[in-house]
């Protein structure tokens, strides 16, 4: 769930509304599987669906509400991790957590934020090194990764797929200052 809005537009209700779907209902889903994981002593891997969002702001893109909820899911994560690794007496436990932090996917959502801001498949394939967008079978391998045993001794990580977005960002310091009013 997204909304493009300045930080100062926001209601309660819409925060509350991106953040019960975006968070609330990440947290809430991996509760009720880690409860069922640990009636039953299972061991094993959750992965927590973020975003590359939650590292950086997205260009071009003003949507702090969504970013903070993807900051969240990747927060959540560790804390989760911390709670549910270690294997306790009773046998449970032994839960690894990680977070899969996709960049931009073309989805409906993405698609309806280009049709509101012009240019800005423009603007985002432009700051990826790969200079395409991604879809959502791509990341069908990170997932079964850190859902396998090939990545056993991995957890709290956040795996960030996102084409090289948040590195380019990162590297430019002007973007923080940009706004979609900006030309």
């Amino acid at each position: 769930m997204q909304q493009i809005k300045a930080a100062v537009e926001y209601t309660m209700d819409e925060i509350r509304e991106v953040l019960d779907i975006n968070y609330s209902g990440v947290f809430l889903t991996a509760t009720a599987v880690a409860r069922e994981m640990a009636k039953y002593k299972c061991k094993g891997s959750m992965v927590l669906i973020a975003s590359m969002s939650g590292f950086v702001a997205n260009k071009g893109l003003i949507s702090p509400v969504y970013n903070s909820s993807k900051a969240a899911v990747t927060q959540l994560g560790r804390n989760l991790t911390m709670e549910w690794g270690k294997i306790r007496e009773d046998g449970s436990g032994g839960i690894r957590v990680n977070s899969l932090c996709p960049g931009h996917i073309e989805t409906p959502m993405v698609k309806k934020n280009f049709e509101q801001e012009p240019g800005l498949k423009e603007i985002w394939l432009k700051e990826n090194m790969l200079e395409k967008l991604s879809a959502p079978k791509e990341f069908r391998g990170a997932s079964l990764f850190l859902l396998s045993e090939a990545s056993s001794f991995m957890t709290e990580a956040s795996l960030v797929t996102d084409g090289l977005v948040t590195r380019k960002m990162a590297s430019k310091p002007d973007i923080w200052r940009w706004t979609r009013h900006d030309t």
